[in-house]
């Protein structure tokens, strides 16, 4: 049964998490996946997403999990089978999703993921890694599929999820959101969620829950 934990921003709605999963966390093994953010940016895109790793990771930290990082790209299978296999749980951090599929892909970690969770493990994400949940990824402006070339166009994703998700809303990272979303997703089937909230997925009961 499909366990999923999808956030904006993971920090600002870790606290829902433990009454989510409905178990005590502390001493779980979780796989942290912080490839999406490994490419060339500018500075200031890299001290923000440097930022939101770290805290991310601290949240998950505090809350009694013991954080292993993986990088999808610099691994060879061997290890990325084994990292994932052997964790409790699997988190995958933001950056660009055109370049985390394709890394996930390119490496074969998608299918070992998807495996995973249909045996009930419990997946978290942070933006991008929430938004391969979906069945495909959508160029909407803000992530550049230049970054994902090796995906060739094919943008089919996880496919955990029949909606499309808009993240960050109310942080107006992209100006206004609903003039984003008007553009972009009002012909979509979309959930949208602020960086305090996260859609959870516990086998076919969906919600958005958010944080005090």
């Amino acid at each position: 049964m499909k366990k999923l934990f999808l956030a904006s921003y993971f920090a600002g709605a870790a606290a829902l998490l433990p009454g989510f999963a409905g178990e005590d966390l502390a001493g779980k093994r979780v796989v942290f996946i912080p490839t999406a953010g490994q490419l060339d940016m500018p500075d200031k895109d890299r001290e923000t997403l440097d930022y939101i790793n770290k805290t991310d990771k601290e949240a998950l930290q505090n809350l009694g999990l013991i954080v292993e990082e993986l990088d999808i790209s610099n691994e060879p299978y061997g290890v990325i089978e084994r990292s994932i296999t052997n964790a409790d749980c699997i988190f995958v951090c933001g950056g660009s999703t055109f370049f985390l599929l394709q890394e996930l892909k390119r490496k074969g970690a998608d299918k070992l993921i998807c495996e995973h969770i249909e045996r009930g493990k419990l997946y978290m994400g942070t933006s991008a890694g929430s938004l391969i949940a979906q069945k495909d990824i959508i160029a909407d402006g803000v992530d550049d599929p230049e970054f994902g070339e090796g995906l060739k166009g094919d943008f089919s994703a996880l496919g955990f999820i029949d909606f499309y998700m808009y993240v960050h809303y109310g942080s107006h990272y992209w100006g206004n959101d609903d003039d984003y979303i008007n553009k972009y997703y009002a012909k979509l089937n979309y959930k949208k969620i602020s960086d305090k909230q996260a859609v959870t997925v516990d086998g076919e009961k969906i919600e958005i829950i958010t944080a005090p």
